[in-house]
Order: structure tokens, then C-alpha cells, then sequence
């Protein structure tokens, strides 16, 4: 048998149906918006992390903003 997935901190069934919603509900330019918007978010860089980091790269990311 397979260990229940664990969520987030602050994270529920509902809060994951709502964000599931959110965004199978937007419309390609609704979600083009979204995109634009965050890529010039001022305090932001976007970067491509390959995939073997991108664990790493999150659990950085989460020490510092616990720190």
C-alpha cells in the first residue's frame, strides 16, 4: 500500500481543488497574462533549473525562506 501524499503547511484538499480550478478555468490569453505578469514581477528572476536539480534547488529555496 501506498504512504498518504503529504501536502504542504497551510495546504488542504480544498485549497488544491481551488487551485486545480483556478487554472483548468483560465483561457490561453487569461494564462499568457499570468505568465507576463510573474516575468516581470519586480524582486523575481526566472530561471531554468535541469531537472536532476530541481529538488535541490527547491530545498534551497525553502531553508532560506525558513531561515
Amino acid at each position: 500500500m501506498s504512504e498518504p501524499q503529504k501536502l504542504p503547511a497551510g495546504w488542504d484538499d480544498a485549497r488544491i481543488r481551488d487551485v486545480v480550478a483556478h487554472y483548468e478555468g483560465q483561457t490561453e490569453d487569461e494564462q499568457a497574462a499570468e505568465i507576463e505578469a510573474a516575468l516581470g514581477a519586480e524582486g523575481v528572476t526566472m530561471v531554468a533549473v535541469p531537472v536532476e536539480l530541481a529538488d535541490e534547488v527547491r530545498a534551497l529555496i525553502a531553508s532560506r525562506r525558513s531561515a
